[in-house]
This record gives structure tokens, sequence and C-alpha cells, in this order.
């Protein structure tokens, strides 16, 4: 997603600058590991103060400031050379406040808070912001998007399904779960699915699919471009989505042009084109007739498939998403 921003930002005309390559990222919560790089910022921090408006910097943009990995170095800099100061996919935790990361979610906040802007994927990530919001900080909505300017077109042939996850425990395993319960309910009308992904508990998905013999065929891990082409030949993309952040694979699956079969959640009805989803709370008996209807309906699928294509050229592709960058630059007084 990194370089996806750094692609928008350049579609639009910015000059980038990878100012810091410091790694702030404590995943244990060991209070020893946030000292030296508390320390390290600090020596960052030193470094830019020789830097002056003369750089050109016009601003300093952050992503992804949380209290496992918060931006240390931006606020300071951004004060020292008096330029705007602005994040991407910040998050607000402050139960985070007490306990072994209390330091770095102080941290979290205290670059929340300086933000001029700070740009949000999805809904459910704004719910803190607002909150929490600090004076007059403008909260701008940032679908998710992919790397690229334009889609394929072509729409979903009479393929196989598709399912693409990790094969780990916890959150995936769940999607995993509720695909192979779907899949019991359905007909035997000679229907196949095709997982893409590998990972730990790829045994234990194994063992959830034994059951549809080869109906069921895994692929492993694929490349970009193997992954393509599995796009290019599915006729659906089902993936339930359980406590997804938003999903790129559903970015990726309508935009060649695939209709999508998932659970209205949050974070994933960010990124899917209007439709029916089945609400969670329904199990999965309206899944597995979404899926029906769906599988047993060419037409639909198509007409389906076109559409979400349509949806993601429109709102989830380098043109929008940079569009919408330079709107936040433009609130701060740049790019305007």
């Amino acid at each position: 997603m990194a370089r996806a921003l750094i692609a928008a930002l350049e579609y639009g005309g910015a000059t980038v600058t990878l100012a810091s390559t410091l790694r702030s990222r404590d995943g244990t919560g060991d209070s020893a590991l946030q000292t030296r790089l508390l320390d390290q910022a600090q020596g960052e921090i030193a470094r830019f103060s020789q830097l002056g408006r003369a750089e050109g910097w016009q601003a300093w943009v952050t992503y992804h400031n949380y209290y496992k990995a918060p931006d240390l170095i931006g606020p300071s800099v951004a004060r020292h050379l008096g330029i705007p100061y602005l994040l991407i996919e910040a998050s607000r935790a402050r139960k985070r406040l007490i306990g072994p990361w209390a330091r770095f979610a102080k941290a979290t906040e205290t670059a929340s808070d300086a933000a001029d802007v700070i740009f949000y994927f999805t809904h459910r990530d704004a719910e803190t912001l607002e909150r929490d919001r600090a004076g007059a900080q403008q909260l701008i909505h940032l679908p998710p998007f992919l790397m690229r300017s334009s889609v394929d077109a072509a729409a979903a042939p009479d393929g196989h399904m598709l399912a693409v996850g990790m094969l780990r425990e916890g959150d995936k395993l769940a999607s995993y779960k509720i695909i192979a319960d779907t899949l019991a309910q359905l007909p035997d009308t000679g229907w196949s699915l095709r997982i893409a992904g590998d990972g730990a508990a790829r045994a234990r998905v194994e063992a959830l699919m034994a059951p549809f013999g080869p109906a069921v065929q895994f692929l492993g891990q694929l490349d970009a471009d193997a992954l393509a082409d599995v796009y290019r030949t599915s006729s659906l993309l089902f993936w339930p989505g359980v406590n997804e952040a938003f999903g790129l694979a559903y970015l990726e699956g309508q935009a060649a042009g695939l209709p999508v079969v998932a659970q209205d959640r949050p974070g994933v009805r960010d990124v899917l084109a209007p439709g029916d989803y089945p609400d969670p709370a329904g199990g999965i008996p309206p899944l597995a007739a979404r899926l029906q209807k769906l599988l047993s309906d060419s037409e639909l699928r198509h007409r389906l498939g076109r559409k979400a294509q349509d949806h993601v050229a429109a709102h989830h592709l380098l043109p929008a998403a940079s569009a919408t960058l330079f709107s936040g630059l433009a609130k701060c007084g740049v790019y305007r």
C-alpha cells in the first residue's frame, strides 16, 4: 500500500522523497526496543533539524501511524520546517495508553493530534478518528485502491469459483470454515472452487475441503502475473471476509470483472460494488442461496461482474486515489 500511495502522488505530479527508513514497529510490547527506537528517532530528528525550507519539501506524509508503529519523526520535522503534516491510515487506540505499548500509544496519539489532515480507508476507521478529532483537523475518506490506472476490458467467464486468501489460523481460517459450510449446502451441479494462497494452516483448510474431493483445487501461493491469469479464468470470487481490514483481493477480482460473494461486513463493504451481500447474522443459508443464484445464472453473473469492474474503475484506481490525496494537500495550501 505504501508503494501504491507513492504512485498515486506521483500520478498527480508530486515529487515524493522517502525521507527516512527508520522502522518503528514493536510487535511484542518490548520496552527496551521502544527505548532504542525512540532514541533512533531523536537521531533522525536531529538530522532533519539541519534542513531548511530550501529543500523544497511542501508537506510531510506518513502512512499507517498506530500504537505498534507510531510516527516518531514526522510531527517534529513538519513543525521545524513549517510544512503541513498529513497521515494516511492512522488509528486511535487509547486503551493502549496503559500497558506494554503505553509510550508508543502516546506517541501515536501525539502524531494523530498533530495532523492537519488524516486520510482513512474505511468508515469503520473513521469512527475513532472522528471521536478524537483534534481541533480543525480534516478527515478525508480515501477508498482503498489498486496501483493501476485502468481495468482490463473483460467480463467474468463461465469458469471456476475462486477464493483468495492466506491459509493461516484466526480470521482467515474462519473465512475458510464459512466457505466449507456454504459449499456443503450447494446442490451437486458440477461446481468447482480454486483456492489461491498458502500458509501454516493449509492442512486444516485441506481437511475442511476434503469432503468435496476434486471439486476444490489448491493452487498455492501465486505471483502477481499468475494470480491475474486465475482471476481472468474464474467466474466469481467467493470470500466471506471475516474481520478483513478491507481486502485487496476484492478489488483485484472486481477489476477482472468478477462478481463477488461476500458477507456484509465493516471494511469489506468499503471496497465492494453496491449489491446484495448477506448479513453475517443470517448464517450460512443466505450465503449459499446467493452463491447458487449466481452459479445458475450466467447473465446475472456477467452483468454484476461488469458492474463491479465499472465500480473499481471509478473509485478504486490511481486516478481517483490521486485526486483524493491532492484534495487533502489543497486543504493545507499545497498544490492548489
